[in-house]
């Protein structure tokens, strides 16, 4: 019961269970958060005996303040990690509205609200909040507007608290895999980066990264290389980005044609 608590959002996928497995050797009280009881309860089995799960649909404001009372009475989140997240990659002209609504709701707005509804419980164990986000969170890249717009928001959102917050004792950081070896790429999206000769980490190495950042002074890492020196010279010279992606782009489309 002393260690300290991390509640992890989207426990039981790929880069979740890395983080959890990872965090679990460091010795950190784990609150697993997931929508489904069995990968959650078999998780929890393999991170040891100061693992705890808890299913909810974070989407709902009610489960939020479930899972917030239930952290409190474990003794309250010392670390916070936003990990849950989906992803559509498509021709924008074809993304549904109901789309649009639900990856931005599960991207952008639900980290937004655990932040604010988890802040008194870090603030207390002067704790830290890690907001993951992507490479595409500094590179807008075709076919994937939706999920741009969620990661630019959320890496904007984390720097501003970071900054707000500068003066406490609560860290606000902010991790950036590029594209990772889990079912969140679609079997296109996998085709796609063996095209172009995309790189896909282990999650074992977001993992990694993530540990890494904690324990470090910085706010900020980003993962991988081209993407690392891509997405800064995005910031400073995005005309030369656009001109990169611009011949990459027929065989980007060659995956999403009709």
């Amino acid at each position: 019961m002393s260690s300290p608590v991390c509640v992890l959002t989207g426990a039981t996928g790929g880069i979740g269970r890395a983080i959890a497995l990872r965090l679990a050797k460091e010795g950190w009280r784990l609150l697993l958060v997931g929508r489904n009881v069995k990968q959650l309860a078999a998780l929890q089995l393999e991170c040891g005996n100061d693992a705890e799960y808890f299913q909810a649909d974070l989407s709902n404001s009610e489960s939020r303040d479930d899972l917030a009372k239930f952290a409190q009475q474990i003794g309250g989140a010392t670390l916070l990690i936003n990990n849950a997240g989906v992803n559509v990659m498509q021709g924008f002209s074809e993304i549904s509205e109901q789309q649009i609504d639900h990856l931005l709701n599960i991207n952008l707005h639900v980290p937004i609200k655990l932040c604010q509804l988890f802040l008194p419980q870090v603030t207390r164990n002067k704790g830290t909040i890690v907001n993951i986000g992507s490479s595409f969170g500094s590179i807008g890249y075709p076919y994937q507007t939706l999920y741009c717009a969620s990661k630019f928001g959320l890496r904007g959102m984390t720097e501003a608290l970071a900054r707000e917050l500068s003066h406490s004792d609560v860290k606000v950081l902010y991790l950036a895999p590029r594209a990772t070896d889990t079912a969140i790429n679609s079997p296109q999206v996998r085709a796609m980066n063996k095209e172009l000769g995309n790189t896909m980490d282990p999650p074992e190495k977001v993992a990694d990264a993530l540990i890494d950042l904690i324990k470090s002074k910085k706010r900020r890492r980003f993962i991988g290389f081209p993407e690392t020196l891509f997405a800064r010279i995005n910031g400073a010279f995005p005309s030369l980005v656009d001109n990169a992606i611009a011949k990459q782009l027929p065989k980007i489309k060659s995956f999403f044609a009709n």
